[in-house]
């Protein structure tokens, strides 16, 4: 093992500002929604930069999903296509409702959901597409959008890993999709702890959201609680969900959506630093965006290639010794037993994502990685490669 201190995979970057604002909202005694989730959510709007877009602070993006699926009526007897090579919550969300999913492949060259797979799984029954902008990398919207255009299918994309993506300079998020759900959590490219917003320029879906945020009250709680005439009166017109942001989470909020962009400038050059110097190795580094798009770089995903003399659980063994956390993204769906029996999967209806799996390895790319960081892991790979 290592003499050095063990660098973790991940670790978020929390400065002096965040720190103030959470313990300002420890001390103004509003500690769950309220004026700061507010805040939050108008910040993310103006960044965004469009005023027609209406953003909803929940407690994890998988709760944003829930929520953008129900808004748009999944339920029962329908179908959502989404990738086998994702998180779980992208699919779990769609059974919380009684839904179906439709597992895809995924494109060897992106690592996205693959494109020309989508229309091929369109039955009658299939109501939208969930695509998933993997390690940061913009899904090609333009082609999803027009097939959903096509089949009279509603979009809504996972766009966890995607802060600040763009496809074509716009921002994901506002390309027109029905709504799109970011994530916030502890390791991703901005964090509030547990987190997530959902972003729609439909009015309906937006506020079908906000009441099923909160139990399905018909009056936001925030505007209850202090209104300047006595207020206490409120209806349930649903049977919401509890998937509120509070005001504590929403306090890093503030302050890691301003060091976004300088979040991003130093992912971007930790990966150009780690294509740099494994570029002789054996492995198939992770795709870049196309010129004058930005990666947003939430995950730095090498492929040991055929040739190489390791396979992929000696290499993050090795990495291990040397005192370096490593991850895999992901465990494909059609691997897990509930979807695997659930739906009947096997490896070889989804090859790309399979081979992919076998030979992937996520490393350590965080902002709170410092240069020698960041050679120590160039150091550890080229040893047990080079």
């Amino acid at each position: 093992m290592s003499s050095q201190p063990f660098l973790p995979f991940a670790l978020p970057d929390i400065g002096d500002d965040e720190i103030a604002e959470v313990v300002d909202t420890l001390k103004s005694g509003w500690i769950t929604t309220g004026p700061k989730a507010k805040r939050f959510e108008q910040a993310f709007a103006e960044f965004l930069g469009d005023p027609q877009i209406e953003c909803i602070a929940v407690n994890s993006a998988t709760a944003g999903l829930h929520l953008a699926l129900e808004a748009i009526g999944i339920g029962p007897g329908d179908e959502v296509i989404t990738t086998t090579h994702t998180f779980t919550a992208t699919a779990e969300v769609v059974r919380y409702l009684g839904a179906d999913v439709k597992l895809v492949d995924i494109d060897p060259a992106t690592l996205n959901i693959d494109i020309a797979a989508i229309e091929a799984v369109i039955t009658p029954r299939t109501k939208a597409i969930m695509p998933v902008h993997y390690a940061g990398l913009a899904v090609d919207m333009i082609a999803v959008l027009d097939i959903a255009r096509r089949h009279g299918l509603r979009v809504i994309d996972d766009a966890a890993h995607a802060l600040p993506t763009t496809l074509e300079k716009e921002l994901i998020g506002t390309l027109g999709t029905d709504a799109t759900v970011f994530s916030f959590y502890a390791n991703k490219t901005m964090t509030t702890g547990e987190g997530g917003m959902l972003v729609t320029r439909n009015p309906e879906i937006a506020k079908r959201a906000r009441i099923m945020r909160l139990h399905g009250m018909s009056r936001d709680a925030f505007d209850r609680f202090t209104a300047k005439v006595p207020s206490w009166y409120y209806e349930i017109v649903a049977p919401g969900f509890k998937y509120n942001l509070t005001d504590i989470a929403a306090a890093l909020g503030l302050h890691q959506l301003k060091r976004l962009p300088a979040f991003q400038a130093r992912r971007e050059q930790i990966a150009e630093r780690f294509n740099d110097a494994f570029a002789d190795l054996p492995l198939i580094l992770p795709p870049v965006a196309p010129e004058g798009d930005t990666h947003a770089w939430h995950l730095y995903v090498v492929r040991l290639a055929e040739d190489a003399s390791i396979t992929r659980d000696a290499f993050i063994e090795g990495m291990f010794a040397a005192g370096i956390g490593c991850s895999v993204h992901y465990v494909p769906l059609h691997l897990h037993p509930y979807w695997r029996d659930r739906y009947g999967l096997t490896p070889e209806q989804f090859p790309q994502s399979q081979k992919v799996f076998e030979r992937t390895v996520s490393l350590p790319l965080y902002t709170a990685m410092s240069d020698a960081d960041v050679e120590r892991v160039i150091a550890a790979v080229r040893a047990l490669l080079g």
